[in-house]
């Protein structure tokens, strides 16, 4: 059973996780399981979450991404189905509709998908998939949430006759309107509506002229507002039918609603499991957010960190632009606990808090950013004691609180736990806060539990020396300036640089030696030793930078060698065969020259051409002879490359096809939209039929193509030419 107190969550600042991943959630009960979110008690749980989280995760790389999840909260109209003769109006069906076909479709897609997400497709087991209510719903209520005229025969009797009548009201005022306007009777508006019905605009000095019932006047008193007499009775006849409509619609939705009934607990589990997909969601987004990762869950006691970050630092520093250092921790059953000392804002603090918050995220079932090589175990229970706890409501010191939180982590400390502790035995004379922590601290370590402190006590710091499965680290600085590295080392005490940094911001040296003089050497030395200590460290890691940027540059320097060496031995190849073929070309020349002089003298060609058929022979010799099968080998190795290359500018001309086809459709999606209106000319994207357009309606248009008319959506037509007018 894992327990967590809020003190520990507050301390790590979880309720800001909270709040950064409600922001990712869409539907409103997703929020509030966000912002109520802990650890999870149960391991068996916890692991089950772990693994949504990370399958919704990977469900980002594959090419079927899970249904969307969204749905209106329908917590008002499952109440009303918990109460007698109550019926739900039709925009609350329409909810409902939405909520089943949303659950349905998750159903629909984890029952396919169950090899790639077993764990998600397991938690939809428990849901029950149905089409009835949409059914039952969609046959009474239509897509733009009325009750359909279908849905009862006195229903569509009652509307027909609300249209005959509205119909024989229009007419009606339409005449009297044009009567009284001819006459003269009416102000410039001629109409105007008062209480939802329709009235003439009559001048004052005419009111008595007109027959009808006035229902008002301006504020003037210049325009008398009358209905006409037989609109009256038109509007009286039109009220007494919607009355009748309006009960006729309620019968049918309290019909509806009884068979909907039934189906309350069904649900009240479609909202529940949507809102918790809500979450995971909200889950995956936020670990995409700091690249979160599943880390490795061990078994075994055994957490390991690699480039861990504080997820809180991590974000705020990516929205300001600035580098976050990540640690590496590791908390074994060797080295259970790590003292971690060294000057203030070195990091100290943040490192802490970066494995409390880490671990407390991990164990709510948030995906941690760290490195993918990282191991993680699971604690029962997480003690933190951060920062000023001075209770001011209990009159109670800093050191008083600390002393009785200190009392609470004696009672829970055990093996399953991880404690962490910032400033361990701050607040009270050194020398006795000091014993009284070392006293705590190997109760700590003869129970076993893991941790992490930070203090600046000598005592300390020689106690995980002595105790094996305890570790000292330190927060390395820069040894000339002081400037923190924010980079943890494990396996030595850090100094304090008390006195050096007091130095590096002016303090007279004379008062440096003199408080020197008031600590008993041995501090001293024992502080001065760590300092040197830390000083060699910080030279070497330097040195070992250097050497390794100059390893590098060094090796870089001698890849190039090696390629110019190579370079230049293939021009000097390449030169020493164009060097014998120009020797042999001299040769020969020089051949061809003496026996031409030859014949020039004697004029005996027999000489002449033996001479010369033997260099022909010679150079003949030279020449590597082919059998018929290697010619042919030959000839089909010739086939083979031209084929290749055949096949290259074949794959080159479809890419620049396709490449002008992808030109093409970009340059059609950022043609700028024309407005068309009646009597352009139009034609069809991908047609070359040209018509006019003799009507437009609801983004629709009428085109006329000559022999035949078509209705045809906007967005499918470009204009070829403007109407003349």
């Amino acid at each position: 059973m894992i327990t967590i107190s809020s003190k520990t969550l507050q301390d790590l600042e979880f309720k800001t996780v909270q709040k950064q991943l409600s922001e990712y959630c869409t539907t409103e009960k997703g929020v509030l399981k966000a912002l109520e979110l802990v650890p999870y008690s149960e391991v068996a749980v916890l692991r089950d979450e772990l693994f949504k989280v990370n399958e919704y995760k990977a469900s980002f790389l594959q090419d079927g991404r899970i249904p969307n999840h969204g749905y209106d909260v329908i917590d008002k109209e499952i109440k009303l189905l918990g109460i007698e003769n109550t019926f739900l109006e039709a925009l609350s069906l329409k909810k409902i509709v939405s909520l089943n076909i949303s659950v349905n479709d998750m159903l629909t897609f984890f029952k396919k998908k169950v090899e790639l997400y077993p764990t998600l497709a397991s938690a939809a087991l428990h849901i029950t998939f149905t089409n009835d209510l949409i059914q039952n719903i969609e046959a009474v209520i239509d897509k733009f949430g009325e009750v359909k005229n279908s849905a009862s025969h006195e229903l569509n009797r009652i509307r027909k006759a609300i249209v005959n009548v509205q119909s024989q009201l229009n007419g009606s005022f339409g005449r009297d309107l044009s009567r009284y306007n001819a006459q003269g009777y009416l102000d410039e508006i001629r109409e105007s509506i008062v209480d939802n019905r329709r009235v003439l605009a009559v001048k004052a000095m005419h009111r008595r002229k007109v027959k009808g019932a006035v229902m008002g006047s301006s504020k003037t008193g210049s325009i008398v507002y009358i209905e006409p007499e037989a609109t009256r009775t038109y509007n009286n006849e039109l009220s007494n039918l919607l009355f009748e409509e309006r009960e006729e619609v309620v019968k049918i939705l309290k019909t509806l609603t009884d068979v909907i009934r039934p189906y309350s607990e069904i649900l009240i589990d479609f909202q529940e499991y949507l809102s918790a997909i809500d979450l995971i969601s909200a889950k995956t987004k936020y670990a995409e957010s700091m690249n979160g990762i599943l880390p490795k869950i061990s078994k075994e006691r055994d957490l390991f960190l690699k480039d861990a970050y504080h997820p809180l630092l991590y974000l705020n520093n990516i929205s300001k632009g600035e580098k976050t250092y990540p640690q590496t921790i590791h908390l074994e059953e060797g080295s259970r606990i790590i003292v971690i000392s060294g000057p203030n804002a070195g990091g100290k603090s943040i490192t802490l808090k970066t494995v409390g918050l880490l671990q407390i995220m991990l164990q709510s079932g948030l995906l941690i950013p760290v490195h993918e090589y990282s191991r993680v175990c699971l604690f029962d229970t997480i003690l933190t004691d951060i920062g000023d706890n001075q209770s001011i409501e209990n009159h109670l010191s800093t050191y008083s609180y600390r002393l009785k939180n200190m009392n609470y982590f004696l009672r829970k400390c055990n093996q399953n736990t991880l404690f962490l502790i910032d400033e361990f035995g701050t607040g009270s004379d050194p020398e006795l806060g000091g014993a009284l922590a070392e006293a705590f601290l190997e109760v700590f370590y003869e129970r076993e539990a893991f941790g992490i402190i930070t203090t600046h006590y000598a005592n300390l710091k020689m106690l995980a020396n002595e105790l094996p499965a305890i570790s000292n680290a330190n927060m390395l600085f820069d040894a000339q300036s002081l400037r923190p590295l924010f980079k943890l080392h494990l396996g030595e005490a850090g100094s304090s640089f008390t006195f050096e940094v007091a130095q590096k911001n002016g303090i007279p040296f004379s008062l440096i030696n003199k408080a020197k003089k008031k600590v008993e050497r041995g501090k001293i030395r024992f502080d001065k030793s760590i300092a040197n200590l830390q000083k060699e460290r910080s030279k070497l890691e330097k040195t070992r930078t250097k050497l390794s940027h100059e390893a590098n540059k060094a090796g870089d320097e001698k890849e190039k060698l090696e390629k110019i060496n190579e370079r230049v031995q293939k021009k000097l190849e390449s030169y020493q065969e164009l060097y014998d073929a120009n020797q042999r070309l001299i040769y020969l020349g020089n051949k061809v020259k003496t026996l031409s002089e030859t014949y020039y003298r004697n004029k005996k060609k027999k000489a002449v051409t033996d001479e010369f058929m033997k260099i022909i022979e010679i150079e003949n010799s030279k020449i590597k002879k082919q059998t018929a099968k290697e010619r042919k080998a030959d000839v089909l190795k010739q086939k083979r490359a031209e084929k290749e290359v055949s096949e290259k500018v074949e794959v080159i001309r479809k890419e620049k096809e396709k490449k002008k086809a992808e030109i093409e459709a970009k340059e059609k999606a950022i043609k700028p939209k024309v407005t068309l209106k009646l009597n352009d000319r139009v034609r069809m994207f991908d047609g070359k039929a040209i018509g006019t357009i003799d009507s437009i309606e609801k983004k629709k248009a009428i085109v006329n193509y000559g022999l035949f008319t078509t209705n045809v959506n906007l967005d499918l037509l470009e204009l070829v030419e403007r109407s003349k007018k």
